[in-house]
């Protein structure tokens, strides 16, 4: 009896889980509120710069993202004042569960789960909770010269993001942020995992072309600015990104087909 009483908690508590993320979903992704962001940077090793980026940090310092999103939204048919307000938290001294890289499905809901417990045991921001939490993780560029991927879960609207601890590299910073922002709302990645190259077409930012190669402008979700085939560069800031037909579709937004 005891047994079943316990599956039967179990099974409510699941549901309750998914009806909520169900509701959460549907609810950011409608497009007719604004969207509240809370970021909690966090000094990711012990150097000075890092944590001198991280103290010095001001809410402005994102405000690029919502006039991108903004004009993205607009750009899509869905014109929204003010689509993203973003509130920074006081830094934390804690870092997030790493990512089992390689690790099976099961160990990676192990991680996801673990992770959401931690993000709630280490939400220090004052007022009502925020519909997406992301926590940046800041890495002096001189001890760390490459990051390995960041995270962005829809389920629980988390993301984890790395990223540089330099002025230079801010705007930079800003499109991995809006990158995984958007996972948290439901957009897939539109790249190659193995070679990180564009995928054709939904990772184009204009795959009707001609010709095809040089693009000018990254799909935020493919990452990377196809120069030919084989070749793809980062973009230097959101202003070289665009939100494709497909992505658009995933968070919510019409199929519009605009393209810049």
């Amino acid at each position: 009896m005891f047994r079943k009483l316990r599956i039967a908690i179990l099974l409510f508590i699941l549901a309750t889980v998914i009806v909520g993320n169900w509701k959460s979903t549907a609810r950011t992704t409608a497009w007719e509120n604004t969207l509240h962001v809370t970021i909690y940077p966090i000094a990711a090793d012990p150097s000075d710069t890092s944590r001198r980026i991280v103290t010095d940090l001001k809410p402005e310092d994102f405000s690029v993202i919502g006039d991108w999103l903004e004009a993205e939204l607009q750009r899509h048919g869905r014109p929204l004042l003010r689509p993203l307000a973003i509130s920074l938290a006081p830094p934390l001294g804690s870092q997030p569960p790493p990512f089992p890289a390689g690790g099976n499905a099961l160990t990676t809901i192990g991680w996801s789960l673990q992770l959401r417990f931690w993000a709630w045991r280490h939400d220090t921001a004052p007022g009502p909770r925020p519909d997406v939490r992301l926590f940046l993780l800041y890495h002096d560029p001189v001890l760390t010269p490459s990051l390995d991927h960041s995270v962005g879960l829809e389920k629980g609207k988390i993301g984890v993001v790395k990223v540089f601890a330099s002025r230079s590299e801010r705007q930079r910073n800003a499109v991995v942020i809006a990158h995984e922002l958007l996972h948290t709302l439901g957009a897939t990645d539109k790249y190659d995992p193995h070679s990180l190259a564009p995928r054709f077409p939904d990772g184009y930012a204009d795959p009707q072309q001609q010709p095809l190669h040089p693009q000018q402008t990254a799909e935020i979700m493919a990452g990377r600015i196809p120069l030919d085939i084989d070749r793809a560069r980062i973009p230097d800031s959101l202003a070289q990104t665009l939100i494709g037909p497909q992505s658009a579709r995933e968070i919510g937004l019409p199929d519009t087909h605009h393209q810049h």
